[in-house]
């Protein structure tokens, strides 16, 4: 029904139009993504590769990046050694480019080739996007013998460009504060911001980038530097697993296009492709990932019937099983989809890309048949489990197990059939899993409990992971269905909470379940679903005041203002909790703390479940021999 208040006019005066940068600040997901964590470090990789972008055109050889604080969030700084933005007047503005730049969306020099033959920038919006978004943004420019600056707040300027004096320096440095009212946490994520340096390094051989964090009262300060390119990020990627070939590495240029690539096999299930274009991580892919594939795979099929091999039943699944490879295309006007550049479109690409393949992998098949065997063992090696599971997974469903519409007997289901309402807790042990029942919302809340700890799928085969009664459970839980029949559409709860004892067994079955739905229902952690819940380690208590601490610095504030004559009760289960307490600590919506489960730094993820739950056991105990000491609570 049409409000009956609202006007039915529509004309020329209802038309807002958001002058300069205030349109950013009204809408500023569509230029960053989201006003989270990633949109708060969007920020910071957009300056990073306009300096890139200096070293890529051979200017810039060092990269400086500093982080800071103050009461309200924090600050970041990066300089580079490159040609400075230019501070000369536009005529048709009348103002200087810096400031053009700074505060106009879609300009700058990466629209024609003249100043950048190769860019990641290709929007022309970057720093105005970084300026509208930053409390205060200062920039200082060294050009021409002199040293310029020019400060902003909120995407204006503060005043006219200024000239400070005399310097023998060129380059850069543009020092910003990410806006507190834009962003509910202006803080920079340092782990992700440490990877993407690292990858950038590997992304530009000999380019310097320091690392400075200046943050939480301490410092911390890294120097990135690649000799050999690619090659050091597949060993740096690879350097937790056994190797099955030699890395295999290529560069092709071709009508200003350069394609670097380096792959390797390895004793590992999964395949692991990092793709790049112009120093931009593709996390979505396009043509160039779609002719790298098509490439490889043709090489292999080919040497494989050359050689007799029955190829009838091999997939590029089976092809890509083990398989590592780096990705990396320069070339002068990609295509992607959308600014936050995570797929490229390129249609000529895909070609160009499964051509180099092909021809450089048949060569080297042809001339190192030591690797090429293992390869082929490896394919039809992975041909056969997956020919195995698909027979299990037959099986399984002729026994209702992962699409049976009956749901297991053991999901305390709730009445709300709404997903994005419904919120499921896959709780640990039978004892908690009956005090959760009992002290649960049921309209809101599903409790399955699980008997024991899950099957580690990191080492299993896909046949007996079909065969275990406990996924079995989970996935009929879900709803979603499982490999080829998974829909994260039909999940049932868009809030899947693991909750377990907040000891060492409990944080085994966490890792345990984490490396389940990494494996099989990423998606659902890519879509948020997927938390760990936060029960107590303290009830304290003093006469007839009750408090729950959730951390050794709680406990201690808390004792501090309680007197150490207070009852501490040290919490190992969930179990040791009634009903009521645990829905008032862990499930009540509007106290417990949740732990939402991202896939942003999917690598470490990786990298941490094939250390701890993979096959190698060399590589996990000398993780574990060098992580010892940072353990702070060990139940025995």
């Amino acid at each position: 029904m049409a409000d009956p208040n609202a006007s039915s006019e529509y004309n020329a005066s209802k038309i807002v139009v958001l002058e300069g940068t205030k349109g950013i600040r009204k809408r500023p997901a569509m230029y960053i993504g989201s006003t989270g964590s990633y949109g708060v470090l969007h920020l910071l990789f957009e300056v990073l590769d306009n300096a890139v972008d200096e070293a890529l055109a051979g200017y810039a050889k060092n990269i400086n990046i500093r982080l800071l604080e103050d009461q309200t969030g924090d600050i970041a700084e990066v300089s580079d050694d490159g040609r400075g933005i230019p501070v000369d007047i536009m005529p048709n503005y009348g103002k200087s480019a810096l400031e053009v730049i700074m505060t106009t969306l879609h300009k700058g020099a990466k629209f024609s080739n003249d100043v950048y033959k190769i860019s990641g920038g290709l929007h022309g919006v970057g720093l105005t996007v970084v300026n509208a978004l930053s409390e205060y943004t200062i920039v200082h420019v060294f050009k021409n013998g002199k040293e310029y600056v020019q400060e902003f707040a909120k995407g204006e300027p503060k005043g006219p460009l200024q000239e400070l004096g005399n310097t023998d320096k060129t380059g850069t440095i543009v020092k910003f504060k990410p806006d507190p009212e834009i962003f509910p946490n202006p803080r920079f994520d340092s782990e992700m911001l440490k990877e993407r340096l690292l990858y950038t390094s590997f992304l530009n051989p000999g380019l310097r980038i320091r690392f400075v964090d200046e943050r939480f009262n301490s410092h911390e300060e890294i120097e990135y530097y690649s000799e050999k390119g690619i090659e050091d990020m597949l060993s740096y990627i690879n350097k937790d697993k056994q190797p099955l070939t030699s890395i295999i590495k290529e560069q092709k240029q071709e009508k200003g296009i350069t394609l670097t690539y380096a792959l390797q096999y390895t004793n590992t299930y999964d395949e692991h492709l990092e793709s790049f274009v112009n120093n931009i991580r593709t996390e979505e892919g396009g043509t160039h990932v779609i002719g790298f594939r098509s490439g490889l795979s043709r090489a292999i099929l080919n040497y494989m019937s050359k050689n007799g091999k029955d190829t009838s039943k091999v997939t590029g699944e089976d092809i890509r099983e083990g398989l590592t490879a780096v990705i990396s295309l320069l070339l002068p006007n990609p295509e992607f989809e959308g600014q936050t550049k995570e797929k490229l479109g390129n249609t000529e690409i895909k070609t160009f890309v499964e051509t180099s393949v092909y021809s450089t992998l048949s060569r080297y098949l042809e001339e190192h048949p030591q690797d090429a065997k293992a390869i082929v063992e490896k394919v039809l090696l992975a041909m056969n489990a997956r020919e195995s599971a698909k027979k299990a997974r037959e099986l399984a469903r002729k026994r209702s197990l992962f699409e049976n519409a009956v749901l297991p007997g053991k999901l305390a289901d709730c009445i709300e059939d709404d997903p994005d309402k419904a919120e499921l807790f896959i709780v640990e042990g039978e004892s908690a899993g009956g005090s959760s029942k009992q002290g649960r919302d049921k309209q809101t809340q599903a409790i399955l409990p699980l008997r024991g700890k899950i099957l580690n799928v990191e080492k299993a085969t896909e046949e007996k992971i079909f065969s275990s009664a406990e996924l079995n459970t989970i996935v009929t839980a879900l709803g979603t269905g499982i490999k080829e029949t998974f829909n994260p559409d039909k999940v049932r709860y868009k809030k899947i909470i693991i909750m377990s004892d907040a000891d060492v067994d409990g944080s085994h079955i966490q890792t345990l379940l984490l490396t389940f739905f990494y494996r099989f229902m990423r998606r659902l952690i890519e879509l948020g679903y997927i938390y760990i819940a936060q029960p107590p380690l303290y009830r304290v208590s003093k006469g007839k005041q009750t408090y729950y601490c959730y951390s050794d610095e709680q406990l201690n504030e808390r004792l501090k203002e309680l007197g150490n004559d207070a009852e501490v009760q040290r919490y190992k289960g969930l179990g040791e909790m009634n009903p009521e307490q645990l829905w008032e600590t862990t499930m009540n919506p509007e106290k417990r703390v949740l732990k939402q489960v991202t896939i942003r730094d999917a690598e470490r993820a990786n990298e941490l479940f094939e250390i701890l739950m993979g096959l190698d056991v060399q590589q996990r105990r000398k993780f574990l021999e060098e992580h010892a000491a940072e353990v702070l609570n060990l139940d025995i």
